[in-house]
Formats: C-alpha cells, sequence, structure tokens
C-alpha cells in the first residue's frame, strides 16, 4: 500500500507543477495584452499630466491672469488715447487706427509678460515667427498690398469721413476707411466697398461735403435777359438747399441757334444734390411762364428754291 500512495502523491506534485506553468503563462499572457498595455498608457499619462499639473499649474494661472490685467489695461489705455485724440480734433479714421495701436502694444507688451512667467524662450518664438511670417506674406499678398495702401490713405488722407469722392468710375460718399478697404454710399441708396490697393496710386475728384450743380436753360433772343436773370436768381435765393456761400453762379453760357443759354451753377450739400436739380427746373419753368418768358424750341428754316 505505501508504494501506491507514493505514486499517487507524486501524480498529484506533477498536476500541481503543471497546473502552476499554465497559471503563470495565462498571467503572463494576460499582463502582455493590449489592454494591460493601454492601461499602463494611461497611468503614465494620468502620472505625467500631475506632475505637469504641479510644476506648470500656478505659472499658467498666473499667465492667464497676466492676460486678463493686460486686456483690461489695453482698453483703459485706449480709452484714455481717444480721449485725448478727441481733444485735438484727429480725424476719425486715423484716431481709431491710433487707438487700436494702443491697445496692441499693450496686450502685446502684457503677452511677453505671460511667456516669460511660463519660461518660454523669447529668442527661437521670435526667430519662429519670422519664418512663418516671411512664409504667410508670400500667400497673403493681395491682402498686404491693401494694408500698406490702407496705411498710405490713412496717414496721407486725400479724402475723409463724410466727403464725396470719385474714383476708378465709382462715386459716393466715404462712409468708413479701414486699413484693408473703403465703403462708399452711392447715390443710389447702395454701398461700395473698394480695396485699398485700388485707390492707392488712381486718379481721385474729392467734391469734399459740397457739390456743384451745373444745368443750362434756354431763353428765346427777344426775352428782357436781365429780367430772366434775375427770376434765376431769386429762386435760387428762395431754395434753403442752396448755398449761398460759395455764391451761385448764373451767366450766359452760349448764344445757340434758336435761344439764349443761360447757366447755372449753384453750389450743395452732397446730400441734397440728387433733388435740388429737379427742385430748380420745376421753379424756373413756374417763374418763366408766370414772367411770360418763353423757353424756345429747336427750330430749322427750310427754303424751297425751285423744283427738280
Amino acid at each position: 500500500m505505501q508504494p501506491k500512495a507514493r505514486v499517487i502523491s507524486k501524480a498529484a506534485d506533477f498536476n500541481l507543477a503543471r497546473l502552476k506553468i499554465s497559471l503563470l503563462q495565462i498571467w503572463k499572457n494576460v499582463m502582455n495584452s493590449p489592454i494591460v498595455e493601454n492601461i499602463k498608457t494611461l497611468d503614465q499619462i494620468q502620472t505625467t499630466a500631475i506632475d505637469l499639473a504641479f510644476t506648470f499649474g500656478p505659472k499658467l494661472v498666473v499667465a492667464c491672469l497676466i492676460l486678463l490685467a493686460g486686456y483690461y489695461v489695453g482698453r483703459w489705455m485706449g480709452r484714455i488715447t481717444d480721449s485725448v485724440l478727441l481733444k485735438i480734433e484727429l480725424d476719425v479714421t486715423l484716431r481709431i487706427l491710433l487707438v487700436r495701436i494702443v491697445r496692441l502694444l499693450v496686450i502685446g507688451l502684457f503677452g511677453v509678460l505671460a511667456l516669460q512667467n511660463l519660461g518660454v524662450e523669447l529668442l527661437p518664438l521670435i526667430a519662429g515667427l519670422g519664418v512663418a511670417g516671411a512664409g504667410l506674406a508670400l500667400a497673403m499678398q493681395g491682402v498686404l498690398s491693401n494694408l500698406a495702401a490702407g496705411l498710405t490713405i490713412i496717414f496721407t488722407r486725400p479724402f475723409k469721413v463724410g466727403e464725396y469722392i470719385s474714383i476708378v468710375g465709382e462715386e459716393g460718399q466715404v462712409e468708413a476707411i479701414s486699413l484693408f478697404s473703403t465703403i462708399l454710399n452711392h447715390p443710389d441708396l447702395s454701398r461700395v466697398v473698394m480695396p485699398n490697393r485700388k485707390i492707392a496710386g488712381e486718379i481721385l475728384h474729392n467734391y469734399g461735403q459740397i457739390r456743384q450743380v451745373k444745368q443750362t436753360v434756354g431763353v428765346a433772343y427777344d426775352t428782357d435777359l436781365n429780367a430772366a436773370l434775375a427770376r434765376i436768381n431769386g429762386l435760387l435765393a428762395a431754395n434753403p438747399q442752396v448755398l449761398q456761400q460759395p455764391a451761385p453762379l448764373i451767366q450766359v453760357a452760349a448764344l445757340g441757334d434758336s435761344s439764349i443759354n443761360i447757366a447755372i451753377r449753384p453750389w450743395v450739400s452732397v446730400e441734397a444734390f440728387s433733388t435740388v436739380a429737379g427742385e430748380i427746373n420745376q421753379s424756373i419753368l413756374g417763374s418763366f411762364r408766370d414772367g411770360g418768358i418763353s423757353i424756345p424750341l429747336p427750330q430749322r428754316e427750310v427754303r424751297l428754291l425751285g423744283q427738280a
């Protein structure tokens, strides 16, 4: 019985050893599986994130506070600059540009302080920005040409907001001048947006705040010319939209085939230009009818000398 018991004991020990080996192999396979590897990677990421948070967290919070302070200081400095420029009555477009530059400079200064607080090396960053800026400049030549033309317009001031201009086949009252484009209000109530590079270097007709109405009326040769001129002058003086300074120009423009042509050249504001011409025509027609002054029609005299 003892030899048999020894054999059974040895078999049990052998099976137990095989079971241990199998369990060890299963454990190794589990530990080397992708799931466990992902868990280890996540643990490493979490550990690294915690370390970075303790290392750079306070610096990042301070940098955000510096940027927030820079934003509010920039707005405050912008308001002060705007109030100073208003007192010296600087042009509105140039004033807006200078206020924006002051704000950007202040925010940029605080941004540099924030980067220094984070320990960022500025010289490599500036070099990288220079290389990136060169590539960006090549890709945005049209935009940069508009920017350069906009700065030229703002500082040379060939026209200002509110003035009426005509350029490259377009005309209108200047509504706004920005770094990249100029907006005109057209007389037909539409808006014309012109890229600044289309304006710089072109021939510009600046009417300013007033425009001259150009009209011509003809009277018969037997008309009392002084009476006709006096009636026209009185009508222009009575029209509230016609400016008296500079004085309206009224004179005989030409001696036509069938009439004496009188030129009427009053000045009006830009806003009234589109309506004054019709009012003047209507008032002249009524006044001439009341005064018995005729506006002759073109006539041709045909004489038949003989029959063919």
